[in-house]
Formats: C-alpha cells, structure tokens, sequence
C-alpha cells in the first residue's frame, strides 16, 4: 500500500512537471510570437523587406548553420531571426547616415570651392566672371558687353563662341561701339550682311588660348607681334611701357582693359575699341 501511494505520488510529481515544462515552451513561444509580430507590425519596415531580409540571412548561411536552424524549434528560430534582422537594420541606418555625413562633407566643399571662386572671379561691367563658365556666358552677364553679345547672337556666332574652342577673344566694350560711325553699325546689323558682321566679329578672335605672359613672351626683343584671327586677318602687338597694345588692320590702337579672363573655353581680353579689319 505505501509503495502504491509512493508511485502515485511520483507520477502525480511527473505530470506537474511536464505540465510545467509545456506551459514554459507556450510561453516562451508566445512572447517569441509576440515579438515577432511587434516587429511585423514595425511601420519602418513592411513585409516585402522584412521577407526579403529574412531570405538574405538564410542565404548567407553556410549549410551546417542552416541545418542548425531548421532544426530548432519555431520560437528559437523566430528570436534567432529577429536579433539578425535587428543587426541588419541597425547596420543600414549606420551606413546611411555615414552617406549623410560623406554627402555634407561633399557640400561644404563644393560651398567653399564656389566661395573661391566668387573670390578669385574676376569682375567685368559689374559681373563676376567664372573660369568655369563658357565665353558667351560670361559676356552675356557683364553689363558693358551688351552691344558685343547682341552682334554675336545676330551673327548666330553663339552656338560658335559656346564650342570647347579654345579661343583667344578681344571684346569691344559698349563704348567701344559708340565710337563707331552709325552708318557703319547700321550697315553691319543689316541682314543682308549678315556675312561682314560675321567677319568684323570673328576678326576679334584668335584660334587657341593666348594669354597676356605669352603676348610678352612673343614680343620679347621685338617691336611688334602678329596674329592671325579666324577671320583671316591680323592684328598686331606692341609693347608700349607697361602696356601691350593690339592694332587692326587700319592701325586703329586699342588698349587692354580687363587682360586674362580665363574661361571654360579660352580667355577674354576687353578692349576700349572696335578692331575692323581692311
């Protein structure tokens, strides 16, 4: 009889126990769910992606590891899941914000690069000229340049002046313009001579990028140096004092206000008179 209640009171000790141990394993699978479904329920990240990412884990394991896996039970997997994802989330926010960081820093450059810039542009009818930007341009921003860009477009010289050249240009300023005749003007802005516009504008221009250290360079010993320009004419350089002097074709002198406005497509050199060829 005592032997009888001692076996039923070891096996009453075993039920509890194994009752116990399911409650714990529900339990322990329950909070698993409900993490789980927390996640799920995560607005920052929607149910494509969380498949998506639980898929890139599963590949990046090597085959013992996903045996491993499997063979857990639905609530380890699901914890074990959870945390990679987390990693992996935790990873991307790092990474984006050191994007963030590479892509202010790239800002605040390219902030002082055009600071520079604005610093070393030089200033031509109250505009600063950027070596960045083409001829036309810059010519199109200078107030005293007006009569000059106005020709250029009329001779359709833009598409021209815009080309990555390079070009040697020596612009005529507005009052450059105003010291030519007006009969003169009136007959170069005709139409129908559409072709000696052309030819009094290009006159102004030489192939390649010719600054003023190689006009003194070129008239070292000399009296005089000439240069062929797109139109086919020339024009001569002289060397008076401090100044280097450019001549057209009927000596007309001009002086050289604003020498060396470096652009994207060659330099500018502006001038107080209108170089007419013969």
């Amino acid at each position: 009889m005592t032997n009888f209640f001692k076996t039923a009171s070891a096996a009453a000790i075993a039920l509890t126990l194994a009752a116990c141990a399911s409650t714990y394993d529900n339990s322990a699978s329950d909070d698993a769910m409900m993490k789980n479904d927390s996640m799920m329920m995560d607005g920052s990240m929607s149910m494509e992606e969380q498949s998506m990412m639980k898929q890139e884990i599963m590949d990046d394991m090597s085959a013992a590891e996903l045996t491993r896996f499997k063979s857990m039970s639905q609530a380890k997997q699901d914890s074990m899941m959870m945390e990679k994802m987390n990693m992996m989330k935790k990873d991307k926010m790092m990474m984006e914000d050191d994007a963030m960081m590479d892509d202010d820093s790239m800002m605040e450059k390219d902030a002082m690069m055009d600071k520079k810039m604005m610093k070393d542009a030089p200033m031509v009818g109250g505009a600063a000229m950027y070596p960045s930007k083409t001829i036309v341009e810059n010519a199109s921003e200078a107030n005293n340049l007006t009569t000059l860009v106005s020709l250029v477009k009329q001779a359709g010289l833009v598409e021209t002046l815009s080309s990555p050249g390079p070009f040697t240009v020596f612009a005529p300023t507005n009052a450059a313009f105003e010291l030519v005749p007006a009969e003169t003007v009136a007959a170069l802005t005709d139409p129908a001579n559409k072709d000696q516009l052309t030819k009094v504008l290009t006159a102004h221009v030489i192939a390649g990028k010719v600054t003023s250290a190689d006009l003194a360079a070129a008239l070292d010993g000399k009296s005089s140096y000439a240069a062929t320009t797109v139109s086919g004419d020339t024009l001569t350089f002289y060397k008076m004092g401090d100044d280097i002097r450019v001549a057209d074709e009927n000596g007309t002198l001009a002086t050289i206000e604003n020498a060396d406005v470096m652009q994207s497509n060659g330099v500018v050199h502006v001038v107080n008179s209108v170089l007419v060829p013969k």
